[in-house]
């Protein structure tokens, strides 16, 4: 059974990560599906991961892969901040990642989103792919699920969007990968990053949009289990 389920094999977050920039800052957000082969080793992972105050990458690919490079570009920025006294802008976290992505392309499988906001430039999202490409955007997605948001973003991507409409945007890009896309799944997670400073938000999989066939979300064995069982009818 495990060999059919291929349980040894590496934790890969078959993903969907979406980064959206709006008028005055950036919102982040991701599934939270890590798969090992076809069993779901973690269905409430944190694929959002903060690199500064100010600045989070989005991560899909191999788990390992994308954890380490988010842990050595967090230690060199940690340096950076102490030798310049100051944050690091979003580009700057942007070209560290995407160093590291170049430098060892051939051996890592990972696509990342880092996005944020700094006193220079404001919000900025970047796209840093499989083979550590660098892509400045207004908004950009990733992942596994990334196949069935193209068509959709093309219609529902406006420019100069506010933080409400740009967050509700991202819910239900993500929300229908993980309707279409069996690798996404889970909750949805979202980081909004301005002038202000950093929101997590948190939505469960029973409060997002449903879409064409997908079922009504039910209740547990347990609470079916724990319902007043109704008295049998009295037939004379």
């Amino acid at each position: 059974m495990a060999s059919d389920m291929n349980l040894n094999a590496a934790h890969s977050m078959g993903t969907t990560i979406i980064g959206v920039t709006y008028n005055g800052g950036v919102v982040l957000g991701a599934d939270s599906r890590t798969s090992t082969g076809v069993y779901v080793a973690n269905r409430a992972s944190d694929k959002i991961t903060q690199l500064t105050d100010n600045v989070y990458v989005c991560r899909s690919g191999s788990a390992a892969d994308s954890q380490v490079v988010s842990d050595y570009v967090r230690y060199f920025l940690h340096q950076h901040t102490i030798q310049l006294g100051q944050p690091a802008t979003v580009k700057v976290c942007a070209n560290l990642v995407r160093l590291l992505s170049y430098g060892n392309k051939n051996m890592l499988e990972t696509g990342l989103i880092v996005g944020g906001w700094d006193k220079y430039e404001g919000g900025k999202i970047y796209g840093i792919p499989l083979g550590g490409t660098l892509l400045e955007l207004p908004f950009t997605i990733g992942g596994s699920g990334s196949s069935y948001l193209y068509g959709f973003f093309d219609q529902a991507w406006k420019e100069g969007m506010t933080k409400d409409e740009a967050e509700q945007l991202v819910v239900k890009a993500v929300s229908l990968a993980i309707a279409r896309d069996g690798a996404s799944g889970g909750v949805v997670r979202t980081v909004v990053i301005n002038s202000e400073g950093v929101t997590r938000n948190y939505y469960p999989g029973d409060k997002l949009p449903l879409w064409h066939e997908e079922l009504e979300p039910q209740n547990s064995l347990l609470d079916i289990l724990n319902t007043a069982i109704p008295e049998p009818m009295n037939i004379q």
